[in-house]
């Protein structure tokens, strides 16, 4: 008894405010539009290179020329209004979700131990629900996106897109990507959210605590750009198979039937080359994503007063 009284009065979880949770979703929602929105050009070139088979065979930098050279630098931007608006709505939906999941798997398990102990699994689901969640609200704008990069002159840019989108299809075409979207979403989060704790777990554990507790500013953005790169590695990685898929169904690909047969015979068609065409370059723009998203993310709540991210991380000695 007197050892469960320890263990619960070990688990020290932060009572957030809804004031926090909103400095969570606006610094989310901030981070993710500003490095989506300035990661357009590479987007639309990889999307490209992904639906098209005049770009088959190009690299980011040859898919970049041929574009200008066909289509006049403008075409770089197709399609940055929905991804602007998009990953505002994802990202704030996406970053607090998982501040707030976390925290609630943290209280679930009781103690610090048992926190500790299991500690991928929480961040492996509260990614997961977060993203979920996240992904009903960029559904839509993103099925819009891959419209306007995947077909010229479909529409002047978001409102008309989205418009033209809602109008002749209606619900069912702008969720006809939300299976796929999940399927590329939810192990895009998984690898940006667990792979940057773990990260940061690895170099806490090896700094004393007053190391840690003095970081200078230059150490600190090190750290965060460091893990924020191995992240989008991982992040590109696991979901890049259903990043191509997507391209493709949002194209009107693949046969008729239930989404989940349209994948299936998609992913068959496409070969384990076709669903990794254009990782090399979403590999790097993902890197970027990533680590900014997080540089972003953590210089925002700072000026917005808000508080730190629950940590679960275990450290070396006490098993904590």
């Amino acid at each position: 008894m007197e050892n469960e009284k320890k263990q619960t009065l070990s688990l020290i979880v932060p009572q957030f405010t809804t004031k926090d949770y909103s400095a969570f979703f606006l610094a989310g929602a901030l981070c993710c539009t500003i490095t989506h929105g300035a990661m357009t050009p590479i987007d639309v070139v990889k999307t490209r290179i992904q639906i098209d088979p005049a770009f088959k065979r190009m690299s980011i930098v040859s898919g970049t020329r041929h574009v200008i050279a066909s289509e006049g630098p403008k075409a770089l931007l197709t399609g940055f209004g929905p991804t602007a608006v998009g990953y505002l709505v994802q990202g704030g939906a996406k970053f607090a979700g998982y501040e707030y999941w976390k925290k609630k798997a943290v209280e679930f398990t009781g103690s610090q131990e048992a926190a500790v102990k299991h500690r991928t699994a929480i961040y492996l689901g509260s990614a997961s629900i977060a993203e979920f969640f996240a992904d009903i609200l960029l559904t839509p704008l993103e099925a819009t996106r891959i419209r306007l990069v995947s077909q010229r002159n479909y529409a002047t840019g978001l409102v008309t897109g989205f418009t033209r989108l809602a109008r002749e299809g209606g619900l069912r075409e702008l969720y006809a990507g939300f299976l796929p979207i999940i399927c590329k979403q939810i192990p895009y989060a998984i690898g940006q959210f667990t792979v940057n704790e773990y990260c940061h777990e690895f170099a806490f554990r090896s700094m004393s605590e007053e190391t840690r507790r003095n970081l200078s500013g230059t150490s600190k953005f090190t750290l965060q750009l460091g893990s924020g790169i191995i992240a989008g590695f991982a992040a590109a990685i696991l979901s890049h198979p259903a990043d191509t898929l997507l391209s493709q169904i949002n194209k009107g690909h693949g046969p008729t039937g239930s989404m989940a047969h349209r994948l299936v015979i998609l992913a068959r068609e496409a070969g384990f080359r076709g669903l990794f065409a254009g990782l090399g370059p979403r590999m790097i723009m993902t890197a970027g994503l990533v680590s900014g998203q997080f540089l972003l993310y953590g210089g925002i709540k700072d000026a917005l007063g808000a508080p730190p991210g629950l940590e679960i991380h275990k450290e070396d000695g006490d098993g904590h």
